[in-house]
């Protein structure tokens, strides 16, 4: 066959064998521009493969570095609060030269988590949003530990044995004025950053994530708003403590004890009282006596129409039974002084006030007293004997009833104004105390009180449009009850929109008399009510309400009541007596339209007996 002939027969040209020919030529360069193409995608592929894997490294390098910087910070803060605490209790102890160590150890571990959270990565990173934010809430924390070793401990510190407990009280009980007076500078500072630092705390952004940031955030903020609290009021008592203490000339004083087994507006009936005499920072009680020492035949004084109008039927400014039915303390103090006064021709420079349980915090403090008879008196007991047993074990024989307890008074005042082992311990006691409103302290001194007015020990029902619900107990029945009583409190308010807003107070009142027979004088009725059985407890039972607010309804356990209405340092007041039967409760629900005031809602606690739950929900319309 001849191929030759074939191709020229097809028109086919055989294949050129020079590849440089025109006819070879396209098809050379598509394969030549296909490999360059391919190539440059490797290379690029390769590219950004390599850029890939850098950016992977850089992730993995800075999230190794963020979670190193965030173990340090977490540790430094952990080092800074544990020196801190250090540096404090050897303060306390007056161990000057543990407490400046303390101190700068903590101030440098704190300087080192505010270094930690604050490098140029971790600002970078905490600035984007959510992901970022447990870093930034991070930063303020450390910011505000920051200040607190720098600002707040440090300066205290540095004032050293100023402020040591065994300094400030002496052998004695004495007071050392001049310490005290000594302390009122670094005092002040303190207070006043520590007030700026608890402002800056609560401002804190919560972390979106995280939780273990947000339980920081929280516990620095509670922490820092204590603390605050703590120095303002230990920088007003050095103000005020020097001069009411004799500072600057002998000072004398009615003191009043407070049986809160039978409630009244500031605590519990007067039982007993006694007259403190202070002079350069020693004081001693001397004249105590049961209330039956005062007689009923004095003077009234005049406290305003507003007092006279609630209170005058009862005769509150000459019966002592009946002198502190008003929650504000400054009232029956100045009634203690003018009976005083008519009684004896001495002008007191004030009062004070206190009661059993405030007498247990005190015996845990300086331990166990003993009586005549070799009885103990514990912090554990004295409650009990004196607010029920001693009912009980003295009910034919009301005089020896009081002596007994003028001498469980007198037994702890003189290992008080003795010779201390914990003079911390014993101050801790009396600021317990304080915080709780079992001790109540009223000058005569216009300056004085002024400052004391702004203090939890002034007790005074405040005469400003800030929300308020102070729930007052008094006893109608003129039994010790009370002892038994235990008390729930709700305050609840809408939101801030309009220019009133609806709130609700509810009181729940329980009687806790156990089973079994007891003296009239414990669990009778003063005045027969109908057919009500032996061991119920009849409640006065006041609401003093934010200025302004007006009443739309009263109800006890759904039933709507009757009320008596006043009105008290500019707050209105709502009254009702519920009848408490024993082992049952009395729900009372106050329905309100209030102001939408600016300011913290506030429901002071009257210190009777028990401890009782406080529920508040009512937004501030000022932040």
């Amino acid at each position: 066959m001849n191929y030759q002939s074939r191709g020229d027969a097809d028109g086919a040209n055989p294949k050129p064998e020079n590849p440089g020919t025109s006819a070879g030529e396209p098809t050379v360069r598509r394969v030549r521009r296909r490999t360059s193409v391919r190539s440059k995608a490797y290379k690029r592929k390769r590219r950004v493969a390599a850029a890939s894997g850098v950016a992977a490294l850089v992730i993995v390098a800075f999230g190794l570095w963020l979670g190193y910087s965030a173990k340090e910070a977490r540790s430094n803060l952990y080092e800074a609060r544990n020196h801190a605490q250090l540096a404090k209790d050897a303060l306390l102890d007056g161990n000057t030269e543990v407490a400046q160590r303390s101190a700068a150890d903590a101030d440098k571990y704190a300087s080192r988590a505010y270094d930690n959270t604050h490098s140029i990565p971790w600002s970078i990173t905490a600035a984007v949003p959510v992901l970022g934010s447990p870093l930034a809430t991070s930063q303020q924390i450390s910011e505000v530990v920051r200040g607190l070793t720098r600002d707040v401990l440090s300066p205290a510190v540095d004032a050293g044995s100023t402020l040591a407990p065994d300094q400030l009280i002496e052998g004695g009980g004495r007071v050392n004025v001049q310490s005290l007076r000594d302390a009122v500078p670094v005092l002040d500072r303190t207070s006043v950053a520590a007030q700026s630092l608890s402002d800056q705390a609560q401002t804190i952004d919560e972390a979106t994530y995280l939780g273990v940031v947000n339980e920081a955030r929280t516990a620095l903020q509670d922490q820092t708003a204590e603390l605050s609290k703590l120095l303002s009021n230990t920088a007003i008592a050095a103000k005020v403590v020097p001069a009411m203490l004799g500072g600057d000339g002998p000072r004398n004083y009615f003191l009043g004890f407070q049986t809160n087994a039978e409630a009244r507006g500031t605590g519990g009936l007067l039982g007993g009282f006694g007259i403190v005499r202070a002079t350069d920072g020693s004081a001693k009680v001397d004249t105590l006596a049961s209330n039956s020492e005062l007689s009923m035949d004095k003077q009234p004084i005049d406290l305003g129409p507003d007092f006279a109008a609630r209170y005058g039927e009862s005769r509150p400014t000459t019966d002592f039974r009946n002198s502190n039915l008003s929650s504000h303390f400054p009232y029956a103090a100045q009634i203690w002084k003018s009976l005083w006064a008519q009684e004896s021709g001495e002008q007191v420079d004030g009062a004070v006030a206190t009661d059993p349980v405030a007498l247990s915090y005190v015996l845990g403090a300086i331990g166990p007293v003993t009586m005549p008879d070799g009885e103990v008196i514990t912090k554990d007991n004295v409650v009990e004997l004196t607010e029920s047993t001693a009912y009980v074990r003295f009910a034919d024989d009301n005089k020896a009833r009081k002596q007994y307890l003028q001498t469980v008074a007198a037994r702890v005042v003189d290992k008080m104004t003795g010779k201390l082992s914990s003079p911390q311990a014993l101050l801790d006691a009396l600021g317990k105390a304080a915080g709780e409103g079992r001790i109540a302290v009223w000058s005569a001194d216009p300056a004085l009180q002024q400052v004391l007015s702004g203090t939890k020990v002034g007790n005074v029902v405040p005469d400003d449009a800030a929300p308020y619900a102070g729930v007052v107990v008094n006893n109608q029945g003129g039994n010790k009850l009370d002892y038994y009583l235990s008390r729930e409190i709700e305050y609840v308010a809408d939101s801030c929109v309009d220019g009133t807003r609806s709130s609700t107070v509810t009181v729940r009142l329980t009687n806790n008399t156990p089973a079994g027979e007891f003296p009239d004088y414990v669990a009778g009725l003063f005045e027969s009510v109908g057919n009500v059985p032996k061991g119920t407890n009849a409640v006065d039972l006041s609401l003093l309400a934010t200025q302004g607010a007006t009443l739309d309804k009263v109800t006890i356990n759904g039933a709507q009541q009757f009320v008596f209405t006043g009105t008290e340092r500019g707050h209105p007041v709502f009254n009702v007596r519920p009848l408490l039967q024993r082992g049952k409760t009395a729900e009372v629900k106050f329905e309100l339209t209030e102001p939408t005031a600016p300011g913290e809602a506030r429901v002071p606690v009257q210190p009777l007996v028990d401890s009782p739950n406080v529920t508040v929900d009512v937004p501030n319309c000022g932040s």
